[in-house]
């Protein structure tokens, strides 16, 4: 054998294991042929990391094993010919679509972020109005007429809280002869918050209001002063509205530019 000869397999076998060790490196295994790649490993680590957990050998050793269950477990699958089945595509694609507008919306989030100056709009809009909280009672009949009746009972003496418990439709507050506990005027519907917030303290309205839920006479038994919540409890809450907001007027843009038949 000559010295060319030996030469010239020294680097066909060098160029060869060379290649064997770029693939090795690019894959964490191969399993019946099918490699399973190492960026799939890395992204794997990467999620888990977000959720919390620290990177090491031990959770790289761990990762490995699971991608090689999954795709033995996958492989298994293919054999059965469960892919080609209409609920499995179903599935699938179900999955993927859901795996999509996840990204999007994530996306969408990075490129539209809710601003500190809309986090303080937002706190300012809430905390307006609801310095003042109201302790109210309320009888909720069907027709004007019960309504005023009870008023004319009411003004002989009788007790409101009885007569909550024995004629009151609002199977919330009758049983506790029409309390509604502490609120600000903005937790109810607009008619009965104006008549309850007009009202001066121990005050009966005159007239009874209608809503849509039917005719009520309101009793206010007490007015405090509140201080609204400081912007460090509940930003994580507007910064959700917000986003939630803006997911909305994103898919409500989308849904005008589409063509729809």
């Amino acid at each position: 054998m000559t010295p060319t000869y030996i030469g010239k397999s020294l680097l066909a076998f060098c160029l060869t294991s060379l290649c064997l060790t770029a693939v090795q490196a690019q894959n964490i295994a191969v399993v019946n042929g099918r490699p399973i790649p190492k960026e799939r490993a890395d992204l794997f680590i990467k999620e888990l990391e977000r959720q919390g957990q620290q990177a090491s050998p031990e959770l790289a050793s761990l990762v490995r094993q699971e991608l090689v269950d999954r795709e033995v477990l996958l492989q298994e699958a293919e054999r059965r010919g469960l892919p080609a089945k209409a609920e499995t595509r179903f599935q699938i694609e179900t999955a993927r679509t859901q795996i999509l507008i996840q990204s999007l919306v994530q996306d969408e989030l990075g490129r539209n972020p809710v601003t500190d100056d809309e986090i303080s709009q937002e706190y300012k809009r809430m905390t307006t109005g609801q310095a003042t909280e109201y302790r109210a009672r309320h009888i909720l009949v069907e027709s004007q007429d019960q309504a005023r009746a009870l008023i004319g009972r009411l003004k002989k003496g009788e007790p409101f809280e009885q007569l909550a418990k024995e004629l009151s439709k609002d199977p919330g507050s009758a049983g506790n002869g029409g309390d509604l506990d502490w609120a600000s005027a903005d937790t109810f519907v607009a008619p009965f918050s104006k008549a309850m917030a007009s009202l001066k303290k121990g005050g009966l309205t005159a007239e009874p209001i209608q809503t849509q839920f039917g005719w009520h006479v309101i009793r206010l038994d007490d007015i405090r002063e509140t201080a609204p919540p400081p912007l460090t409890e509940v930003r994580t809450q507007i910064v959700e509205g917000l986003q939630r907001q803006k997911l909305s007027n994103f898919q409500q843009s989308l849904r005008s530019k589409a063509s729809i038949k």
